[in-house]
């Protein structure tokens, strides 16, 4: 419907003034109609004309082309235009999908990112939700979309944690591992990490150490030893982490299709960047750089002095085995704020030899996540926010608040708690705030969805949509809004963020509420029309929620 009526104002415009502008609409406040632009007010100065004229003049064309459509258009303040729907166009509104804006586009959605032999911390878990929610949105549209992974197996945090290991144990005595607990096994390698670091900080000797067996790990790669005791203890607890990894994910209902670890990426990064040594890096210091102070960014290392890649190679590598796996249309990567700088260098060097894999790349990042009152994590220092404190933290707040130890509500409140806000800046998680009934939270949705299909339950029969209708006041403020769904969608699609799914859920939860309080639905004159507006209703809750993540259940 949007479509046709911007059409119809081009035309119009085309018709009257012989131009042919972009057409913008909005939706104004409900008592103002369904749709506004100010299409009048761009025409004015290049016309030569009073805006006001030119608005009148529009308005009255548009009355004539959409007297089908249209119920009223009128002019407003100095020049805008505002449209009220026909009833019966607003109940075949209710029927519209979203765009399928990315239908046969290839779209891989990179997130998560952990590295094994460390813990998942919150950071993990937000960006799994975000990215999960952008996959999801990326469909909606039609796009063919791949969830990947990307982490550390080697680099020097593989080092400093088999430092640790082997210092605990007195030597490379791999059936020392046998000891190690099942359940302790995450909590185990995330304690040794950080001694490591602390080690390798205040210790030069063990520096020198770890820097030998950071080594080692890349040769080991190298030449497929999976026998000597290193390699044993090496390969099993890269294994545990893995295992570790899939038992969360499975917690929270993320499914990635590949894990692309970085013994993976490095070999095609450190070749790709060795072929280009010359014309887009440079030898400097025994080392390989990118200038990126040519291009106004900053000058990073790519191969270092002992010829091993660096991260920025491991990340060309992937970039490159990525476009090799899936020839990929688009290329979405999620992170943290703090790999803005560097991404942009890495995506900037790879411009200089395949612009076209830099421009369908896509780099968003997001801010840390903190308790009320918490401070910035650090797995290098041991003092972080662990991803099932978070979880641990809601499912508490929520067996207070409920007695019920619900893991799909827990789910949907961090969910939603995480999504509400616009990515980019920091979460601060409120764990009773985030299990409330009440308010802007996930609960309080799942609940809305369960009541809607609580009202369904009691229809005498079935319930059919709506094909044309003549709404009283509140029927016609419920179906607006139900209306206005797929145009949120695509702006989420858009603008790669979830944000704007849950600001529309909780402000159509509300206008159902306040329609639901007035107006009687079973056994009432207007039953049938308004148990359409209801199935409807629910059917948006639950695909918006859907998009989300979140469980939309029919009974709480």
């Amino acid at each position: 419907m949007r479509d046709t009526i911007s059409k119809a104002i081009a035309d119009s415009c085309k018709d009257l003034f012989d131009v042919e502008p972009t057409v913008e609409l909005t939706r104004p406040e409900e008592a103002h109609g369904d749709y506004a632009t100010n299409v009048a007010l761009q025409l004015a100065k290049p016309l030569q004309q009073n805006p006001r004229e030119v608005a009148e003049a529009l308005a009255a064309k548009l009355r004539e082309n959409l007297s089908e459509t249209i119920s009223d258009v009128s002019v407003a303040g100095p020049g805008f235009i505002n449209l009220t729907l026909t009833d019966n166009t607003l109940a075949a509104a209710l029927q519209s999908k979203p765009a399928q804006s990315l239908a046969g586009q290839t779209i891989v959605a990179e997130y998560s990112d952990p590295n094994p032999f460390k813990v998942l911390h919150a950071g993990h878990l937000y960006t799994s939700v975000v990215g999960d929610a952008i996959g999801n949105l990326l469909e909606q549209a039609g796009g063919d979309v791949h969830r990947v992974n990307f982490g550390g197996d080697v680099g020097l945090h593989v080092g400093k944690t088999m430092w640790a290991i082997i210092t605990e144990f007195g030597g490379e005595f791999p059936d020392k591992l046998n000891d190690i607990p099942v359940a302790e096994r995450s909590e185990w390698m995330a304690k040794a990490y950080v001694r490591g670091t602390k080690a390798y900080e205040d210790d030069e000797q063990a520096k020198a150490a770890i820097t030998i067996l950071n080594k080692r790990v890349y040769d080991l790669h190298n030449e497929g030893d999976h026998d000597s005791a290193f390699a044993q203890i090496y390969w099993t607890c890269r294994q545990w982490s893995y295992d570790y990894f899939d038992s969360f994910y499975a917690r929270i209902g993320t499914k990635f299709e590949k894990y692309y670890p970085e013994s993976m990426t490095a070999p095609i990064g450190l070749q790709t960047v060795k072929e280009h040594i010359g014309d887009v890096y440079e030898k400097s210091d025994g080392a390989i750089v990118f200038d990126g102070e040519k291009h106004g960014l900053h000058t990073r290392v790519f191969i270092n002095s002992e010829g091993l890649p660096t991260y920025e190679a491991k990340d060309v590598g992937l970039i490159m085995l990525k476009k090799q796996d899936y020839n990929f249309d688009r290329s979405v990567i999620i992170t943290g704020n703090e790999q803005a700088q560097y991404m942009a260098v890495v995506l900037k060097s790879i411009e200089q030899f395949a612009p076209e894999l830099s421009r369908a790349t896509s780099h968003l990042t997001h801010g840390i996540v903190k308790l009320q009152g918490g401070v910035k994590m650090s797995s290098r220092k041991g003092n972080f926010l662990r991803a099932v404190d978070v979880l641990d933290e809601a499912s508490r707040a929520n067996i207070e608040a409920t007695g019920q130890d619900n893991d799909l509500t827990v789910l949907g409140a961090v969910k939603y708690s995480f999504l509400k806000s616009r990515i980019g800046g920091d979460i601060i998680y409120d764990p009773k705030e985030s299990v409330s009934l009440e308010g802007n939270s996930g609960p309080y949705l799942q609940y809305a969805h369960a009541r809607a299909q609580s009202i369904l339950r009691k229809a005498p029969g079935p319930v059919t949509d709506l094909e044309q209708a003549e709404f009283e006041t509140d029927e016609r403020s419920l179906a607006r809004k139900i209306s206005e769904y797929s145009e949120v969608v695509d702006k989420a699609v858009t603008d790669l963020m979830p944000h704007h799914i849950c600001t529309y859920l909780y402000e159509l939860a509300q206008t159902f509420n306040r329609f639901y309080e007035h107006n009687r639905v079973i056994e009432d004159e207007r039953q049938a029309l308004r148990l359409s507006l209801v199935k409807q209703y629910a059917g948006t809750l639950q695909s918006g929620l859907k998009i989300l993540g979140i469980h939309a259940p029919d009974k709480m």
